[in-house]
């Protein structure tokens, strides 16, 4: 049950960024096929582990490419 309300709220995060978790633009990457600056994306994991009540390290941050790998990378952390 938490995570579906976790997913809930991080749809709602990436729907005010303008980002859509459907068919091919959940694994987009953020850079080459959304166009976001990485300010724009550090902004995103922000709010989403302010959302969240989650803290992610700062290595696995660095890795992330596309939406569907952070939501996964948010939801393992505790």
């Amino acid at each position: 049950m938490k995570n579906i309300t976790a997913m809930r709220k991080a749809i709602g995060v990436f729907q005010s960024y303008g980002i859509p978790l459907t068919g091919k633009k959940k694994a987009a990457n953020f850079y080459n096929d959304l166009r976001m600056d990485k300010i724009f994306v550090a902004g995103l994991i922000f709010e989403l582990e302010y959302e969240l009540k989650r803290e992610l390290e700062e290595e696995k941050v660095a890795h992330i490419q596309t939406p569907s790998e952070l939501i996964t990378t948010l939801l393992k952390a505790s």
